[in-house]
């Protein structure tokens, strides 16, 4: 018998306990001003999945009134946060299901979040499926795979695309928009 037969209920359940209306222990604002939305979550899953999230968390203690704890992430919109949550609640995430847009904005947010194992598997999802879209959108995927050094297969790929059709980089419309730094 396979131990892993019970983890598809395991991870039913821990989804049915992000939806509990009830026993939340911590809410979450995510996103800004006019796109914001509060999520309700339980400190000890947040912990344990998210080392962003656990810094957080161990300096902000809930308290024995009963006051909930709040934390603010401005810098991820409510849609990509919601997908995010599923996956830390349910451990499952099939990035088919989303354009390649959608998917560096889990990747960033992973990153933020401190998703380790989200990283690379959303940059090998793009690398492999996306490949047409990320040189469609160069300028864009070259700045954002430099955002940060967790990034550094995207990183890879871009420069290869560079040293084989540096015309491309240099002739985009974009090419003046990418910081000093970056190039």
């Amino acid at each position: 018998m396979s131990d892993n037969k019970f983890l598809p209920i395991l991870s039913q359940n821990l989804l049915e306990i992000l939806g509990d209306e009830e026993y939340y222990d911590v809410t979450i604002e995510v996103g800004n001003d006019p796109y914001v939305q509060i999520f309700r979550s339980h400190m000890v899953i947040l912990n344990y999945r998210s080392p962003y999230l656990r810094r957080i968390l161990s300096t902000n203690k809930k308290k024995n009134d009963g006051t909930l704890t709040h934390i603010k992430l401005p810098n991820i919109s409510p849609e990509i946060f919601q997908i995010i949550l599923k996956y830390i609640y349910g451990g499952k995430l099939s990035l088919e299901e989303f354009d390649a847009s959608y998917i560096v904005k889990i990747m960033v947010a992973a990153n933020e979040l401190s998703l380790q194992e989200l990283i690379p598997h959303s940059q090998s999802f793009l690398i492999d499926n996306q490949a047409n879209w990320i040189e469609q959108n160069f300028v864009l995927m070259y700045q954002t795979s430099f955002e940060s050094d967790s990034f550094l297969e995207l990183q890879k790929f871009c420069t290869e695309i560079i040293s084989k059709q540096p015309e491309n980089f240099f002739n985009s419309l974009d090419f003046t928009s990418i910081s000093e730094k970056t190039l």
